[in-house]
């Protein structure tokens, strides 16, 4: 018998080919697109087909924010009825299924027509929080287990207060004590797992800390024995090989690729199994729409590209930009812009913010929801925390990271921030200080010059900082930052703070002072 797995991962709420910087856009990807290739895929099969959705799709794009935030009632049912157009036989739990919240997750998972998976994160009788722990599926007496699981990154949610009840066990301890006990119940182990590899799928060699636990799929091959087929996800890479004798697949984001595993089963003397696999993806650039979900899915659209053009405010000068990567060593109107929104709004001495993608380029004039949406990309919040000089200088040495010098002797990008995934999100500039960072300098000794209104600043000097939550409960690996140090919140999300605080600006000067340098 040939089983085949469909899966998709991190579609972050994606239909439409479109990241929605341009209107009427067709890119290489989209759920839309994803789903015809696995209804094509369904269609050709031989064997029986398992389709599972990895994680990450209530919250990313501008349309899953307007279900979300925008429309009179929150409710993700409109979202929801267009992921049922795939009709899933598996769903897994991603972190960002946290973004807005517990009970906002809740109302979308009673609404999926999936079968939620979810074996490590518990509530606190540890009990799965949603779903059931494995679903064991049969296809003509053979007994397949999914195991669901949810990388270590969901806590960051963790100490947010419309986020309760969540405790974690690491992938690995839980597949180490599950796997066998599933293997006595059916003659096929798949693990789904919204988490992806702390090592080099072909090498071994390490890609991150393996201190954090965030990516544990290496690790989880490596120690626990019976596995047949591991999806993976979080990443956002595009993976197909084998590891371990086992099939594994991550298929990008946003629906660029399904990622296909076929396994071939056999009766052997003790019962069924595996004797051959095959793993590959499946790119989508080329697919054709899926009717059934261009039909479900075509009035929302429409009221959300309304929602997108709505002007909100003009400008005095330029907001736009031409070039992330130069936009983060020479200060822009833009960022100059976003922190003096988030100074003012929190009522801070200094702020952080992050250019998240190399997608976005500034607000045009006018100001429309649009350019808003695809520049701040994350629905977070605010957060003021009090720190000291010895915390802002370490966060800023840590924000220096990002930084390195080329064989040619220029100024770069460290890798580890671009593979084995783009991470620009993880390098701050800061408004309300002078600093500047050599980048000539060894890691941890790059910040030369550091001052606050003219003046050196000193490790047991105190500072009301803004930046968001993700940041603020030392997400990113910010260990400087932490919950005990938040004095206060603003939960609204930050692309509605800029729409109200423009709305109350209807005309907005752009200024640069440029209080910050990076040199070599």
């Amino acid at each position: 018998m040939k089983l085949t797995i469909l899966s998709t991962s991190d579609t972050h709420g994606f239909v439409f080919p479109t990241n929605y910087v341009k209107p009427n856009a067709n890119m290489p990807f989209g759920l839309i697109r994803a789903a015809s290739v696995i209804h094509r895929e369904q269609q050709a099969a031989t064997g029986p087909v398992i389709t599972v959705d990895n994680g990450d799709f209530l919250a990313g794009s501008p349309l899953a924010y307007y279900v979300a935030q925008v429309q009179a009632t929150p409710d993700p049912q409109a979202l929801m009825h267009i992921y049922n157009q795939i009709h899933y036989d598996i769903g897994i739990l991603g972190n960002h299924e946290f973004d807005y919240g517990t009970a906002y997750l809740e109302k979308a998972l009673n609404t999926t027509d999936r079968k939620i998976i979810n074996a490590n994160l518990l509530d606190g009788d540890e009990r799965p929080l949603f779903g059931q722990r494995y679903r064991i599926m049969t296809f003509n007496g053979v007994k397949v287990a999914i195991i669901g699981l949810t990388t270590r990154a969901v806590m960051q949610w963790r100490n947010h207060s419309d986020v309760y009840d969540v405790a974690f066990r690491s992938a690995v301890s839980v597949a180490r004590d599950l796997v066998p006990e599933l293997h006595k119940l059916a003659d096929v182990v798949v693990v789904c797992y919204h988490g992806g590899f702390e090592r080099n799928v072909k090498t071994g060699q390490l890609i991150e800390s393996i201190s954090n636990g965030e990516n544990e799929a290496y690790q989880l091959l490596e120690e626990v024995e019976g596995i047949d087929a591991l999806v993976t996800g979080h990443q956002h890479r595009k993976i197909a090989d084998t590891l371990f004798g086992v099939p594994v697949t991550q298929p990008g984001y946003r629906g660029e690729a399904v990622g296909k595993i076929t396994l071939t089963i056999e009766k052997t003397k003790s019962g069924y199994a595996v004797v051959d696999h095959s793993a590959e993806l499946l790119d989508t650039k080329n697919a054709p729409f899926d009717d059934t979900m261009r039909r479900a899915s075509k009035a929302l659209d429409q009221t959300v590209d309304a929602w997108l053009a709505e002007p909100l405010a003009q400008i005095n000068g330029h907001l736009t930009f031409a070039d992330a990567a130069q936009a983060r060593m020479v200060e822009t109107a833009y960022t100059e812009f976003i922190q003096r929104v988030q100074i003012e709004t929190m009522d801070a001495d200094i702020s952080a913010t992050s250019l998240f993608n190399n997608e976005g380029h500034g607000f045009e004039d006018p100001i429309t929801m649009r350019n808003i949406m695809t520049n701040y990309v994350y629905p977070d919040g605010l957060a003021l925390e009090l720190i000291t000089g010895r915390d802002l200088r370490a966060a800023l040495e840590q924000s220096a990271e990002y930084f390195m010098i080329d064989d040619d002797g220029n100024i770069a990008v460290n890798p580890a921030f671009y593979s084995p995934k783009l991470r620009h999100y993880n390098y701050d500039m800061y408004e309300g200080i002078n600093y500047r960072i050599n980048v000539a300098k060894p890691i941890g000794q790059r910040i030369d010059r550091l001052l606050y209104k003219g003046l050196p600043v000193t490790d047991d000097q105190e500072f009301r900082i803004a930046l968001n939550r993700y940041r603020a409960g030392g997400g990113g690996h910010f260990g400087m930052f932490s919950a005990d140090k938040i004095i206060t919140e603003n939960k609204t999300p930050m692309s509605q703070i800029i729409a109200d605080y423009l709305r109350h600006h209807p005309t907005v000067n752009a200024t640069v002072n440029h209080n910050f340098e990076v040199i070599r």
